[in-house]
């Protein structure tokens, strides 16, 4: 697992209470590897889940960090998503 995976699970799990996204989501990091998230709360993994968000490490980096809002990166292209857009709305908001 990357380094850049392991300080996003910490930095995750110390913003997503375990129990607190009832659904399932997976960030997919180019070149680095997944990050789940859902009611067990956030680790690395590489599982289906209700929506896949992909994007690079300094997008990701960007959200995580609160500089970059979510929906902003889907609008100018930085993040796509396959599956469930209720369920990557509910989770930006916890990103928030």
């Amino acid at each position: 697992m990357s380094d850049i995976i392991e300080q996003a699970v910490v930095a995750l799990n110390s913003k997503i209470d375990a129990g607190a996204f009832d659904a399932s989501a997976k960030f997919e990091i180019e070149g680095e590897g997944s990050i789940i998230i859902d009611g067990a709360g956030v680790r690395a993994g590489d599982d289906e889940t209700d929506v896949t968000l992909k994007a690079s490490a300094e997008t990701f980096q960007s959200i995580l960090e609160g500089d970059l809002n979510p929906t902003t990166a889907f609008m100018t292209g930085r993040l796509s998503l396959d599956g469930d857009m209720g369920t990557a709305m509910r989770l930006g908001s916890l990103l928030a």
